[in-house]
């Protein structure tokens, strides 16, 4: 009968745990000494780099709530636009306001943090101010900014010093509602300020070379009359055209508005054509009326728009105020950074778990000399390994 193949047993091709055992144990004092020391040479690092405070600080964002739609009722829909074009997420913004390059400025030149990072460029200073700065916002709502510092008071100083520049800079940019219209507004009134001015020169100087003073009462009526709906016009026509931002041409509102214009045009062009202003006075009166139509014209719009920037100021004054500070960042009494005994215990772990792979490598090394097959294919392998 033809001899049965020899096999190599099953146990043969394992690595038994005995074997591990071995290796273990022939290398013990490595394992065992490598991990004690590096912990050693941790722990005495962590005395000697100095310690870094974290101090926090909470604050509630201002609220996109306004009580301008009420107080602005009288400009009917413009309300409602008002609304339609507040911010979707607060939060977000003023995250990204606290984060900006403006605020990083403002606390740099406040605090001197370039001499305190000992940065050489402000670029650099402000990668320092971002790394040692975290902001957050819970699921509440709440936004919150720690601050680490390797001084106490200096951490706490910075934290509110971030809240501080987020007041100064919600005064100066339009983030609310109010801040909106207040901005608006605003630009509106300069205009028109500008306007009432050359038509008070203009009336002045014709005044001079005229030698005229005043008009009759009737023409002084139809005047005021017709200054009045030209206002109401003008104020119109702005609400129309920031209803158009957000509105269709369907839009009820919309149509309303246009009807109202187009109907306190028709009052205009009856006063204008009509008798009652300019029948009655002499050819070379025409002139002046015309002077002191526009100059009150432009007074008209110019009280118009001054009452709704007060308006938006006492609103966006309110708004800004939301900002309240929940827990005020005061200087930590311990020290956040660095955590010792954590860094001590994953550094002695990791040079346990490096030299027990180095003592299985080592010993995979020794076996594999003994056999002449395996230390031919490794003399292949560092052969082709080299450069040249």
């Amino acid at each position: 009968m033809p001899e049965k193949p020899v096999t190599k047993s099953h146990t043969d091709d394992e690595i038994s745990l005995i074997d591990l055992a071995i290796t273990l144990a022939k290398h013990k004092k490595l394992i065992i000494g490598a991990p004690l020391i590096v912990a050693v040479v941790v722990a005495i690092y962590t005395f000697i780099i100095p310690p870094t405070y974290t101090a926090d600080t909470q604050m509630l964002p201002p609220q996109q709530q306004s009580s301008a739609s009420a107080m602005l009722s009288q400009l009917g829909a413009l309300g409602g636009m008002a609304g339609a074009a507040g911010i979707k997420n607060p939060n977000d913004t003023y995250v990204a306001m606290l984060k900006s390059r403006t605020i990083q400025d403002s606390m740099i030149k406040r605090f001197k943090l370039q001499a305190v990072y000992e940065t050489k460029t402000p670029e650099k200073t402000r990668k320092a101010l971002n790394g040692a700065t975290k902001v957050t916002v819970g699921k509440d709502g709440i936004i919150g900014i720690s601050v680490d510092d390797k001084n106490p008071q200096r951490a706490a100083l910075l934290a509110n010093g971030y809240v501080d520049a987020l007041q100064q800079m919600t005064q100066v940019f339009a983030v609310t509602e109010a801040s909106h219209r207040r901005l608006f507004y605003e630009k509106q009134l300069l205009q028109a300020k500008q306007n009432l001015g050359d038509a008070e020169i203009a009336l002045k100087q014709l005044q001079e070379k005229t030698g005229i003073i005043h008009i009759d009462s009737q023409a002084q009526l139809g005047i005021g009359t017709a200054a009045n709906i030209k206002g109401q016009i003008a104020m119109k026509e702005v609400e129309l055209g920031a209803m158009r931002t957000f509105a269709t041409g369907n839009n009820p509102d919309l149509v309303r508005t246009q009807q109202t214009i187009t109907g306190l045009r028709a009052q205009l062009g009856k006063i204008e054509t009509g008798t009652v202003a300019t029948s009655k006075v002499p050819e070379t009166g025409l002139e002046y009326i015309r002077k002191t139509r526009d100059f009150k014209y432009a007074e008209t719009i110019y009280e118009m728009l001054a009452k709704q920037f007060e308006i938006a100021k006492i609103d966006e004054a309110k708004e800004s105020s939301v900002i309240q500070v929940l827990d005020k960042a005061i200087p930590p009494e311990q020290k956040s950074k660095p955590k010792r005994s954590l860094m001590v215990l994953i550094s002695a772990l990791a040079t346990g778990f490096l030299t027990i792979l180095y003592a299985f490598i080592k010993e995979a090394l020794q076996n594999a000399k003994k056999d002449t097959e395996t230390e031919a294919q490794l003399k292949t392998l560092k052969k082709t390994l080299r450069w040249n």
